[in-house]
């Protein structure tokens, strides 16, 4: 059994409230799941407006693959998602 992790700090400029980055975050966090068949939630900096931690999670038997599906993750956000930045990605295998 192979796990993977990605997690991603992104920024959502222009964000005003909590409110609206939920807004922001919620329809990214549900097209991970539904294209990717992933888990996805935002983890860290939960009170803070423009920024957010969002970690996704795969288990398969094979940790080429799940290797390969969490940097495609990372290059669909960074092309298809214009509205948010990637700061930061992290690739862990167990």
């Amino acid at each position: 059994m192979a796990i993977g992790l990605l997690t991603l700090h992104i920024r959502l400029p222009g964000c005003g409230s909590l409110k609206e980055k939920r807004s922001r975050l919620k329809p990214l966090l549900a097209r991970l799941h539904r294209e990717y068949n992933i888990s996805a939630a935002e983890v860290d900096l939960l009170d803070v407006w423009q920024e957010s931690v969002v970690a996704c999670a795969v288990v398969s038997n094979d940790a080429r693959h799940n290797d390969r599906l969490l940097q495609k993750i990372v290059d669909w956000v960074e092309r298809d998602w214009p509205d948010v930045d990637v700061i930061a990605e992290q690739l862990e295998m167990f």
